[in-house]
């Protein structure tokens, strides 16, 4: 983050040097930044999600990468950002400083590229003529080289917040921080926007007002999408929540049953959680309920449905799956959650879960029961020593390999 925040500043600093300020420049960046300040108060009138949020801000830091020298895109993000910190949600400064840097960094370097290509010259004392970047946008090479720039940017504004996730969680894969499908979608659209925008104000600045409209539009609905999936998950842990997860489990069951195919049942408890809260805060206890949420989210498959059902308790649904798969599913699930150590400050967390098992018609013929079941076993999994995974029938729990209670300990110790 250090990196990323010295290197966009150090350039805005040459780039105020070297740049000369023009009127016509400047009544573009301002129109685009009020633009912008008119959407940010338009996610405030409807709310917005906790957590990470998908915004098409993108559709202002275009204009100003393809038609403004570089130093303007290393500036707006600063209004912007101030304006998200006070208007929408006080988040942690850091993370918003760090996200403002990402797109002033990488608005420079597209836009950098994009001027370079056109003039020789990326932030010469003579400037960019606003005209040229206007006329170019409606050539057929000038578009492909806008195209080009606005994915460049995209692409490292992405990368550099990937890392930076990467290096905060390691347990976050870098598939999911680079690849996801709604991602790329909303990316795809936020620069066709954004494109479309720059090609009216290119043409006139009062433009502007005809394209305002139709982003807040496309925003809202963003922010309304991302509001019903907010709806649907815990927001401590990101996964489904109970009445979601109950909901969307028994219409599965449902199907299975209908199909005559099988599915399976765990409830997943943190041994000695109330012991780990009591003794050390919290906050540690958060902690640990998103690293094993993490955990449970990255080992299953993505037909899976895993949710926290409350407290310390995890279930998840294995549509499919048979007796043989679930024991070896729940199995993995213990043994990569016991072998994981959760970094909190100077301090590092051991844990382990017992795993109850409950099969669709072995067990039982509805969600229900196979709760009830899969919670039978839980119990005697905890009642035989913990770090365990059991089934409901009486039969004798496999022993963990090692037995161990969440302990919280120096590193290095």
């Amino acid at each position: 983050m250090a990196m990323v925040l010295a290197c966009a500043l150090s350039l805005i600093v040459v780039a105020l040097a070297i740049t000369p300020v023009r009127r016509e420049e400047m009544i573009t960046f301002c129109s685009l930044v009020v633009c912008a300040a008119i959407c940010v108060e338009a996610m405030r009138r409807l709310g917005t999600p906790s957590g990470l949020t998908r915004d098409l801000l993108g559709a202002w830091w275009f204009p100003t990468l393809l038609l403004l020298p570089p130093l303007y895109s290393l500036i707006i993000p600063i209004p912007v950002y101030l304006l998200l910190q006070f208007r929408i949600r006080r988040t942690v400064l850091h993370r918003r400083v760090f996200n403002a840097a990402s797109v002033a960094l990488s608005g420079f370097i597209a836009s950098s590229v994009f001027h370079l290509a056109l003039t020789g010259d990326i932030v010469g004392p003579a400037g960019l003529p606003v005209r040229v970047g206007r006329e170019i946008l409606i050539t057929g090479s000038g578009a492909l080289l806008a195209v080009f720039c606005c994915a460049l940017f995209t692409v490292l504004n992405t990368l550099i917040i990937a890392v930076a996730v990467h290096l905060s969680s390691s347990d976050t894969t870098w598939r999911r921080l680079l690849w996801d499908r709604e991602a790329v979608t909303v990316d795809s659209v936020e620069m066709c926007v954004g494109l479309t925008v720059a090609i009216l104000s290119g043409l006139s600045v009062v433009l502007l007002l005809i394209a305002v409209p139709p982003v807040m539009l496309l925003q809202r609905s963003l922010l309304y999408q991302q509001l019903q999936a907010a709806a649907r998950t815990d927001p401590k842990t990101g996964l489904l929540n109970a009445a979601t997860w109950e909901r969307e489990a028994r219409a599965e069951v449902g199907r299975a049953v209908h199909a005559r195919q099988s599915a399976a049942v765990l409830v997943i408890d943190i041994d000695h959680f109330k012991r780990v809260n009591d003794t050390y805060g919290h906050l540690v206890g958060d902690h640990v309920l998103m690293g094993v949420a993490a955990t449970l989210a990255h080992q299953l498959r993505q037909d899976d449905m895993v949710g926290r059902f409350g407290g310390e308790e995890f279930v998840v649904l294995l549509p499919g799956a048979d007796m043989a798969e679930a024991c070896r599913v729940a199995e993995r699930l213990r043994s990569k959650i016991g072998r994981k150590v959760l970094a909190v400050g100077d301090h590092s967390v051991v844990i382990t879960v017992s795993i109850g098992v409950a099969l669709l018609r072995t067990h039982g013929d509805d969600l229900v029961d196979l709760l009830a079941a899969a919670d039978l076993a839980l119990y005697r999994a905890k009642d035989a020593g913990r770090d365990r995974v059991c089934l409901p029938a009486a039969r004798r729990c496999p022993r963990a390999r090692e037995s161990r209670q969440p302990q919280l300990r120096s590193r290095g110790s």
